[in-house]
């Protein structure tokens, strides 16, 4: 099943930036194979729900290895079996419908 992923991951007492942790991360998705984008508040992710859930793991397992001693995720899962859709597909009905009013 394809799922759409809201991942944010907050290493706990891991020092003043996180950007080495969500890095990191960023490469183990990159190396997944999944479609990612990085956004300032988490990165959204779209891929098989256990790809994507096997990434997310492992970047727990790899901030944990890079001396966080607790993680805090927050996630927000979306799937539709209905038909395809991606992440952009979503961007871009709003983008169309935002010009569409602008022209009125």
């Amino acid at each position: 099943m394809q799922v759409q992923v809201e991942f944010c991951v907050i290493p706990i007492n891991a020092g003043e930036s996180l950007s080495p942790y969500i890095a990191e991360c960023q490469k183990i998705l990159d190396e997944a194979g999944l479609s990612c984008q990085l956004h300032a508040f988490g990165t959204n992710i779209e891929g098989e729900w256990e790809v994507v859930m096997a990434a997310i793991k492992h970047c727990h397992q790899r901030i944990h290895e890079m001396g966080a001693a607790r993680i805090h995720t927050q996630l927000k899962i979306g799937s539709r079996v209905d038909r395809p859709q991606s992440l952009q597909d979503k961007v871009d009905t709003v983008q169309a419908l935002q010009q569409a009013q602008q022209q009125q």
